[in-house]
């Protein structure tokens, strides 16, 4: 019974993770867009960093699972 609330809930997050890393796509291309061209952010592409951080944020209460103790054993279940 737990072992299959465990694996329902590692495939629930597992397709969230994943729509939420394909949000973010070009997040990190605008984040290096300053250090690397010296240029400024438009404030559209402020918008959309926000947006991304936003997405991302939304992971975090999925990645606590695996932090707390035994999350490292739901990892096989991947």
């Amino acid at each position: 019974m737990i072992k299959r609330y465990f694996k329902k809930l590692l495939m629930k997050n597992k397709d969230l993770i994943l729509s939420q890393v394909l949000a973010v796509k070009g997040l990190m291309q605008l984040l290096m867009k300053n250090r690397n061209t010296g240029e400024k952010w438009t404030k559209e592409e402020i918008k959309e960093i926000k947006s991304h951080l936003r997405h991302i944020s939304k992971m975090v209460p999925v990645i606590i699972v695996f932090l707390l103790p035994g999350g490292s054993l739901m990892l096989p279940f991947l």
